[in-house]
């Protein structure tokens, strides 16, 4: 099991929101992030922030980092990691099946990621055999794309999808990111899709809408 650290909003969680991080940051890059929601009128959640297994990645030169997965070229389409993707889908899933054992049935349980992490909830959600609770999709894409239409579960097609991405994102081409949320909307899932001026990061804009799309999707 991943380490992982854990805030929760108020006692007896009946919610859980699994983040993870992106290439080279840990659980604690969006602990902060908690305390800037706006969370007024939603049960209590349980964050978890999961840190990823450190690995050499190749595009860094084969310096040992967390990650997720091997980044194998800027192109990020042309070659994928597809073991190391798979091996934190099922490090991921081991974590919503936690969570399940805690008490949080799977439709409570939202999976956010940032980068890498916004890779890894589009990977591990839409595969996921059980009916989960939303996806928060940040300065990502979705992964081994061309296998998700054999590969998705339909228990997770009626799951929202908030996504969103950097107008001026250099590390993650937001054409990438356009193609991403196209598919997914081609293949019938409801996506919530946002931009903002700003590069490959959080912008407090984004931060407020997040926390409107929770309020919406949790609050009585």
């Amino acid at each position: 099991m991943l380490e992982t650290i854990e805030i929760n909003t108020g006692e007896s969680p009946s919610t859980t929101v699994i983040w993870m991080h992106g290439l080279g940051a840990d659980g604690h890059d969006f602990v902060p992030i908690v305390r800037e929601l706006n969370l007024a009128g939603c049960p209590s959640i349980r964050f978890v922030f999961p840190h990823a297994e450190t690995m050499p990645v190749t595009i860094n030169n084969g310096y040992v980092m967390r990650a997720w997965y091997d980044i194998l070229s800027t192109d990020l389409a042309r070659r994928e990691d597809d073991a190391g993707l798979r091996k934190s889908q099922q490090q991921i899933e081991d974590l919503i099946d936690r969570e399940r054992e805690r008490g949080i049935p799977s439709s409570r349980i939202i999976l956010a990621g940032f980068s890498q992490g916004c890779a890894m909830a589009l990977q591990t959600g839409l595969r996921y055999p059980e009916k989960l609770g939303g996806l928060i999709c940040l300065s990502g894409y979705l992964p081994l794309a061309s296998m998700i239409s054999d590969e998705r579960s339909d228990s997770n097609l009626p799951t929202p999808i908030f996504m969103a991405h950097g107008r001026g994102d250099p590390v993650v081409q937001i054409s990438r990111a356009e193609a991403s949320r196209d598919l997914l909307v081609e293949l019938g899932y409801q996506v919530e899709w946002h931009e903002y001026l700003m590069p490959h990061s959080v912008c407090q804009e984004e931060i407020d809408d997040i926390g409107a799309w929770l309020r919406r999707l949790l609050a009585p």
